[in-house]
């Protein structure tokens, strides 16, 4: 049982501060804060702005998950769709010659492979929590 609880601890800790890490990334592009906007080269806009939602969306599900809320999944799923959808619109900007930096769609493949593990936890723990439920 303790090792359940670590692990649990782990999870949402790097939840956490990976939803901490993009809020911050994300708002210093989006609000050229430290002049980190030159340095990120050819940024897409709306994919910013998608990670930067979706660190809100993290922060919401660390909280539910704090908190042992079934509503946990929702925040998190919509993460996962939304960076999908930013995906796809991604591809279809670089097809219409858009500029961008190879570096995002890596970081776009990694987000969503991160984002699909948390998915896959959240949606186990809120399965765990509603069979114990009275």
């Amino acid at each position: 049982m303790k090792t359940k609880k670590i692990i649990n601890t782990l999870i949402i800790t790097v939840l956490t501060l990976f939803a901490l890490l993009t809020l911050f990334l994300s708002s210093s592009v989006i609000f050229d804060w430290f002049g980190i906007r030159a340095k990120e080269g050819n940024y897409v806009l709306f994919i910013v702005w998608v990670n930067f939602i979706c660190s809100i969306f993290y922060l919401i599900t660390s909280f539910g998950l704090i908190r042992r809320k079934l509503w946990a999944i929702l925040p998190i799923n919509s993460s996962l769709m939304l960076l999908l959808a930013a995906l796809s619109g991604l591809f279809l900007h670089i097809k219409t010659g858009g500029d961008y930096e190879t570096k995002t769609i890596y970081a776009m493949m990694f987000r969503i492979t991160l984002t699909l593990l948390f998915v896959f936890y959240v949606k186990y723990k809120t399965t765990q929590w509603k069979k114990h439920s009275f």
